[in-house]
């Protein structure tokens, strides 16, 4: 599965670490590629994953995710 995460607040590469580090800590997610301009992320993970979990890894960094 795939799911797409707008997320506020990301400015520089270590905004980037810190979220592609965050998400790739969830069991199950398989790759992240976070794209600074556009302020989205792309999660590439397993079926059991929820999106809530994806969500609350990013929120709990510092960021915003919008609904």
């Amino acid at each position: 599965m795939k799911t797409t995460l707008k997320v506020q607040g990301m400015t520089c590469e270590h905004c980037e670490a810190a979220v592609k580090g965050a998400l790739e800590g969830i069991e199950g997610v398989t790759q992240v590629e976070v794209h600074l301009t556009s302020g989205e992320v792309d999660v590439t993970h397993k079926s059991d994953v929820h999106v809530q979990a994806l969500r609350d890894a990013v929120e709990d960094q510092g960021y915003d995710v919008e609904q």
